[in-house]
Parts: structure tokens; sequence; C-alpha cells
């Protein structure tokens, strides 16, 4: 089974991470949005490390696009 592909789009405001499928044209590149806008908490882990804040612990605004298996709608 292939991996899909994705691209996730952080934002700070809703507004522009909910624009972003029709600004980035993603629909014609083959994407859809998987899942809902939600804003969350970022961390990183490296090795053995504590999880680490990244952007200074500060929310932001996540949408998630998969491509479409085929480039079907």
């Amino acid at each position: 089974m292939a991996e899909e592909e994705r691209i996730t789009i952080l934002a700070e405001e809703f507004t522009a991470a909910a624009l972003e499928f029709h600004r980035g044209r993603m629909y014609e590149k083959g994407y859809a949005m998987e899942g809902t806008i939600t804003k969350r908490v970022f961390q990183k882990i490296e090795g053995v490390d504590p999880p680490k804040d990244l952007f200074d612990g500060k929310s932001l605004y996540a949408v998630t696009f998969v491509k479409r298996s085929n480039g079907a709608p």
C-alpha cells in the first residue's frame, strides 16, 4: 500500500487556514481537506530528550490536505 501524500498548513488565524484550500488551488492540485481545522500546540521530540514546544508554545490552527487517489474528487 502506497503512503498517502499529505500537506499540513499552519496559520495563526482560522480564516487564513480555511481560505488556503481555495487560495492554494488545492483541489486543482488533486488534494482534499482531511478532517477539520483545529487549533493545537506543536512539540518535537529528538532522541530520548523530552518534547520541546515549537513556535514558543503558541497554539496554531492546522489544516491537512491529502492527495486524492487517482485525482478523483
